[in-house]
């Protein structure tokens, strides 16, 4: 256990010795909607923070997380306001600043680090116009001098040749880059404060700690304070010295990390606590199959190749997929695992019939997939469905549920009307939907609703085979859990086969059987879930398993027996 301890971010000048370097009083913020009407979603809350203190603010969407986050930094969006309370930073009180002053002290005393660094960087500036901005912002003129910090910057965190980096676009970097990038604009001038609201939400499991890494180290070396605004329990978990749990825009409870995860006092801390895969210890698993039914494959790709033409390279190609094998048990599930570029998506593309491999084979329910075209495929794609990460985007904004739900139907199945409406409630039973949301839109749902209509529609047509493709990766801890345990209890009702594409390892780890672990187009791991996490057999594996957050905690988080 000592050792453990020893593992965890140093610990700070306790705060009650030093003056706080943020505190928050009785803050009460409320949004005026579109009718004028004024709804609160912060309900008077208070704490503070010491300097080189992180702390953590953590609890599902819409729990007041994020405007907690933009009040302290001065950015609440135009339709929010301060009811009441106040924020004082460095023993001064900025509740009522005007953005001028916000202006003179943002990225000096405080800076922010956002959540997603696709949409946070100018697309048609430099990388170095935009750090060298808070430079010049904050008086520095000299264009050489400007030059050499933007470089210093970027080699500070971590980016390689970054004299190129920052000649180069946003586009033209990768999401790890890119929120590195952030990061130099938010560290340049030292700040007391950086506020990260989600920073790692969109990364690899490695590429995450690698940031979480450099924010730590930075905070040891210039005794900056973190208040890191998550989702993540194990990400908390691993980096904060204290926990700030909310819900509903009031603070359940806080406290110093590990004895809120040992002994937690709200039965909402608790439930998050259960819910999250990355500390909840691995399920003993036995087997799915007996030995009779062994050779009983729903998924068979073999020595799957697939190339993609570069332009202005000639007869030039990039290998994205090199010689993929799996096999997947009926009635199983089967996780596919990597870094961004590893071949996953290429994978699952081709194996649910939406791309065109070079070479290899694939067989669905025992029908050869590689050599189907036109309506031989379409129908075989009736045996395979897919559901996508973003149940949002997937779902069409001008239809019903019901029509959403139903429209697979009318595509592969002649059936009359009566009896595509008993299919459809049928499944919306199954799903754990009401019937009062088939007349509802999309925008209408939760997150967690939208993922079921996801799902209904996948099944509506009775597939052998679901591929989901990170289907709980945007969800909070709670409804992702929900999610799961609904996968399950419909994969033993149906004896459906996954195929689970996913980033977090501990999902994976919950929910599948077997695993293959891709990196640069190849399996470099591979077998049951067990014997990969426990016995890795590659250093890239083992680096995927040491990089997931809440190992360091996972010992003292109370589990029913």
């Amino acid at each position: 256990m000592n050792t453990v301890l020893q593992e965890r971010p140093a610990a700070p000048v306790p705060a009650s010795a030093v003056a706080p370097l943020l505190e928050v009083k009785d803050l009460v913020i409320a949004y005026r909607d579109h009718g004028g009407q004024e709804q609160r979603v912060v309900h008077g809350l208070s704490f503070s923070i010491a300097p080189g203190e992180v702390v953590a603010l953590v609890g599902e969407s819409g729990s007041g997380k994020t405007t907690t986050a933009q009040a302290v930094i001065g950015l609440l969006a135009d339709n929010g306001r301060r009811e009441q309370g106040s924020i004082w930073l460095q023993g001064t009180e900025v509740s009522d600043w005007s953005p001028a002053r916000w202006n003179s002290i943002r990225g000096r005393v405080v800076s922010l680090v956002p959540q997603d660094p696709t949409t946070s960087l100018n697309p048609v500036r430099t990388v170095g116009d935009q750090v060298g901005e808070i430079l010049r912002i904050h008086g520095l003129r000299d264009r050489a001098a400007v030059e050499a910090r933007v470089i210093d910057l970027l080699a500070r965190v971590g980016l390689s040749q970054p004299a190129l980096r920052a000649r180069q676009y946003p586009h033209e970097l990768s999401g790890g880059m890119r929120q590195r990038v952030l990061i130099a604009i938010a560290i340049a001038l030292r700040p007391a404060l950086i506020i990260a609201d989600e920073p790692t939400s969109a990364l690899d499991v490695t590429v995450q700690r690698r940031i979480l890494d450099l924010i730590d180290e930075l905070r040891r070396e210039t005794g900056t304070a973190v208040l890191l605004v998550t989702h993540d329990l194990g990400v908390a978990a691993d980096r904060a010295h204290r926990l700030i749990v909310m819900q509903g825009g009031r603070i359940q409870e806080q406290g110093p990390t590990l004895e809120l995860l040992r002994n937690p006092q709200s039965a909402y801390t608790r439930r998050l606590l259960s819910d999250a895969p990355s500390l909840t210890p691995a399920p003993r698993r036995t087997a799915s199959s007996t030995a009779e039914a062994v050779q009983d494959w729903a998924i068979e790709v073999e020595d799957l190749i697939h190339d993609f033409r570069t332009p202005g390279h000639g007869r030039g190609a990039f290998r994205a997929v090199d010689g993929v094998s799996l096999r997947v048990r009926r009635g199983s599930t089967h996780a596919i695992v990597g870094e961004s570029g590893s071949g996953k998506t290429t994978t699952i593309r081709d194996i649910v019939g939406l791309g065109r491999p070079t070479s290899g084979r694939i067989r669905i329910a025992g029908t050869e997939l590689t050599g189907l075209r036109g309506e031989a495929l379409r129908q075989l794609r009736r045996k395979v469905q897919l559901v996508y990460q973003n149940p949002f985007s997937s779902l069409d904004p001008r239809q019903r549920v019901f029509d959403i739900i139903e429209e697979p139907l009318r595509n592969f199945a002649p059936l009359p009307p009566l009896e595509r409406r008993r299919r459809v409630l049928d499944m919306l039973e199954r799903v754990g939907l009401p019937a009062a949301v088939l007349e509802r839109r999309p925008h209408a749902l939760s997150g967690g609703q939208r993922q079921r209509v996801a799902i209904a529609r996948a099944l509506v047509l009775k597939p052998e085979v679901v591929v989901l493709d990170e289907a709980v990766s945007a969800l909070d801890v709670t409804v992702q859990a929900q999610i799961l345990t609904l996968l399950a209890q419909l994969q033993q009702d149906l004896g459906l086969t996954y195929l689970f594409i996913s980033h977090d390892l501990a999902v994976v780890r919950q929910i599948a059987d077997t695993v293959s672990v891709l990196r640069a187009g190849k399996v470099v791991d591979a077998g049951s879930v067990e014997d990969v996490f426990l016995r890795p057999a590659s250093d890239y594996t083992r680096e995927l398993m040491d990089a997931i957050p809440g190992k360091r905690s996972i010992d003292f988080v109370p589990h029913p027996a």
